[in-house]
């Protein structure tokens, strides 16, 4: 038995048994335990919540910031993604994709997750037929959303593929500031027109920040 096995499976057990409070530092030190085998990881754990500030910063950084820290490799970079992608996934899988869509917070709680830990901008598209009822949500991708290339063929081409006969358009600010600019509502007024001529209702376009959402419709910058 290696000098930590005792401490790992007292840190195992601590888990499986209280999960839901288990305090950040020690989930890296568990999660660090499949990239390190051998050795001690609860100072790098510690290291990385120092230098990163908060479990979401450890998850965040990019695979260059995480191996600038004495201890973290490959292995454990490719740990700490996948943990990511597979929570963001997670929350993805957990929204019913055979409901009706009835106002702002059945936006947000649908595509929240494609938001999930996102440091670009990028936006998605919530297609439903004509009674609102959720059809598909269909990620477009990152960049600007006032992009001409995403605001035109990329949303026509979402909506048509699956028949949609109403949309709701998303995108995130990385800046923090969830109220919209001069180019989100010309962009939100200049689609609705071209959606339209394609028997495509643009029901809003809402705006995320971290966990808050603003939607242009209710705030009075778009009228249907």
């Amino acid at each position: 038995m290696g000098t930590h096995d005792g401490h790992r499976q007292r840190l195992k057990t601590e888990f499986l048994a209280r999960a839901d409070s288990f305090p950040d530092h020690k989930l890296l030190e568990l999660l660090l335990f499949y990239a390190n085998p051998r050795s001690d990881t609860n100072p790098l754990a510690h290291t990385l919540m120092d230098r990163f500030g908060s479990l979401a910063g450890v998850l965040d950084a990019t695979p260059e910031e995480l191996q600038k820290v004495k201890g973290i490799g490959e292995h454990a970079v490719v740990l700490f993604k996948a943990a990511k992608e597979l929570a963001g996934r997670y929350l993805a899988d957990r929204t019913s994709m055979n409901e009706i869509v009835r106002g702002g917070q059945d936006y947000y709680r649908l595509m929240r997750p494609y938001f999930f830990g996102a440091r670009n901008e990028q936006a998605c598209l919530l297609c439903m037929d004509g009674k609102h009822k959720v059809l598909k949500v269909h990620k477009l991708g990152e960049g600007n959303v006032n992009a001409v290339h995403i605001t035109t063929r990329l949303i026509a081409e979402a909506a048509l593929a699956v028949n949609a006969s109403a949309v709701v358009l998303a995108h995130n600010h990385v800046s923090g500031i969830a109220l919209p600019s001069d180019e989100d509502i010309a962009t939100t007024l200049s689609l609705a027109q071209l959606l339209a001529r394609l028997g495509v209702e643009l029901v809003d376009h809402v705006i995320f920040v971290d966990d808050d959402m603003v939607s242009l419709r209710d705030s009075g910058y778009y009228r249907p």
